[in-house]
């Protein structure tokens, strides 16, 4: 297997994880109430800890290849530009409203439990057991944003508009979540990685469910947006890495 090709589908994984983790924590302290601010909190430090995790088995994979590069997890988070990073856009949006945080969270979680179910049975041992522990966060995380779907589609008509409205500007950026690129490919053929275009029919069953039940409207299939995963992002990226790079860049280096 090209090692080369683990790496990016791994750090695919991390920054996927790493820049949601990233947005939802703008939440902290603002949230509309105490419990679920510290829910999505939380959330936020589990999707943390699955990216360091991630990173840190990217760096050895890379340390590896280019003869102890001295990669790690801290290097792979804050210094590397945009065009390096390979999550899907949808992980950047900015937050919007509450409704807006929550249907991306929802859609993320849906990817990501069926993703770690196919990815525990990985022949890498590394991605299965992180898959592994994973899951049982990442099932809480599923449950938890569909029923803040369910409650606020079906709530009051101006909670359901915006949920509503939230559908329509964020459905354009979920086809990527299932949407191949070819390091995905290699890891599938090789039993490393799953091919994402497989997950689509369960991710798209539990959306429908789900928005049924949140008496939301489902978009018609349309054009989708994608460029994330070869690291063409948008301008939002490079603002939330001015802002999470800042300490190191400036001194580089420094300890607690």
């Amino acid at each position: 297997m090209n090692q080369q090709t683990i790496f990016d589908y791994t750090i695919h994984l991390a920054d996927n994880a790493l820049v949601i983790a990233q947005r939802n924590s703008e939440w902290c302290g603002h949230g509309p109430v105490l419990e679920q601010d510290i829910a999505l909190t939380n959330i936020s430090l589990d999707l943390l800890g699955q990216a360091r995790s991630l990173y840190q088995y990217a760096a050895s994979i890379r340390n590896k290849m280019n003869g102890n590069d001295q990669a790690t997890e801290d290097t792979l988070a804050y210094l590397r530009d945009a065009r390096e990073f390979r999550n899907c856009l949808l992980m950047e949006l900015p937050n919007g409203d509450w409704g807006q945080t929550i249907l991306r969270q929802f859609f993320f979680s849906v990817y990501q439990y069926n993703l770690y179910q196919y990815l525990q049975r990985s022949s890498d041992n590394t991605l299965s057991a992180i898959a592994e522990k994973s899951l049982k966060e990442v099932t809480y995380h599923q449950r938890w944003s569909s029923e803040w779907v369910i409650r606020l589609g079906d709530g009051t008509e101006e909670s359901h508009r915006r949920m509503q409205n939230a559908v329509h500007e964020l459905w354009m950026f979920t086809g990527e979540l299932t949407t191949p690129a070819g390091y995905e490919l290699e890891a599938a053929r090789e039993n490393i990685g799953v091919d994402p275009a497989s997950l689509k029919a369960a991710w798209s069953q539990t959306i429908a469910e789900v928005f049924q039940e949140a008496t939301l409207d489902v978009p018609a299939t349309g054009w989708m947006q994608t460029g994330g995963k070869e690291g063409r992002h948008t301008e939002h990226l490079g603002y939330i890495l001015a802002e999470m790079q800042f300490l190191q860049r400036t001194y580089p280096d420094s300890k607690w």
